[in-house]
Parts: C-alpha cells; sequence; structure tokens
C-alpha cells in the first residue's frame, strides 16, 4: 500500500492533469455534441466551439491552478500566471478552431458525401449519422492535439515552480 502511495504521489501532477483534463474534455465534447445535435454542424464548428473553448478554458484554469499544479501565486504573479493561461489556451483553441474547420467543414462533405451515403443505405437519417459521427472524431483528435499542447505549455511556462530560495 505504501508503494502505491509512494506512486500516486510522485506521478501526481500527471495523474491529476490527466483526471482533470479529461473532465475539461468531456465537458467540451458534451457542449460540441449538444450544439451538433440541437443547433447544427455549422454552429457547433464555428461560433458554438467558441462559446465552448471559452467556458472549458475556464474550467480548465480554476482546475489547474488549485488541483493539478496547486499554485500558490498570488497578486501580479497571479495575474500574470491568469493571462498567460488565457493566451495559452486561446492560442490551442484556435488550434482547435482550424482543426474543426478543416475536418468538418472542408474535408467531411468531401469524405462522406450525403448523397452516395444516402444511396448505399437507403436513409437519409444514417446518412446524416455518418456525418454526426466524422464531426465528433474530428474533435476528439482535435482534443488529442490540443491537450499535449496545453499540458505543455502549462508545465513549462504558466505553473513552472520558482526555484525555493527566491532565485
Amino acid at each position: 500500500m505504501n508503494k502505491l502511495k509512494a506512486l500516486f504521489q510522485k506521478y501526481y501532477e500527471g495523474l491529476a492533469y490527466l483526471f482533470f483534463g479529461g473532465l475539461a474534455t468531456l465537458l467540451n465534447i458534451l457542449i460540441f455534441t449538444l450544439f451538433d445535435h440541437f443547433v447544427g454542424s455549422s454552429f457547433a464548428a464555428g461560433a458554438g466551439n467558441i462559446l465552448n473553448n471559452a467556458i472549458c478554458i475556464l474550467f480548465a484554469y480554476t482546475t489547474n491552478r488549485l488541483w493539478v499544479f496547486k499554485s500558490q501565486s498570488k497578486g501580479k504573479q497571479a495575474v500574470r500566471e491568469f493571462f498567460s493561461f488565457i493566451l495559452c489556451r486561446l492560442g490551442t483553441a484556435v488550434l482547435d478552431q482550424v482543426i474543426l474547420f478543416i475536418g468538418v467543414t472542408l474535408l467531411g462533405p468531401k469524405l462522406i458525401p450525403v448523397g452516395w451515403v444516402t444511396f448505399m443505405m437507403g436513409s437519409l437519417a444514417i446518412s446524416t449519422e455518418y456525418v454526426k459521427i466524422w464531426n465528433l472524431g474530428v474533435k476528439l483528435f482535435s482534443q488529442v492535439v490540443v491537450i499535449l499542447s496545453n499540458y505543455l505549455f502549462s508545465k513549462l511556462f504558466i505553473f513552472k515552480k520558482e526555484p525555493k530560495g527566491g532565485e
């Protein structure tokens, strides 16, 4: 049991990042799927994705600061940390937006021609489901790229540990 506890403590940051990053990713995918279902693919991959990212960035900042990196920053340092986080996450939100635009808007219609799927399967509902599955697959791919990028930015630039002794 002590070995397990020691391993958990040794890898806490990575495990906590995976856990809370997983929650943020699930939230992102849930919001995307709800927008895609109720408002449509164009909104979900466009303006809805921007709103989605804003919500998820605030969720991620809170969990990263409090539980993943356990930041103790205060005052100007905390403000710098917040704006660095927002700036990096805006960068990866743009990356997410570009991947969705390319995958959903440009490639999706070319790779899954609705008329062909309809003809082969005999149902427009089935072809719509293929499009929704494709869109979700693109979003999942995008999230993997974004998660890896966000961890590197957070670890190396935002929540970096200050050397002990003030310098």
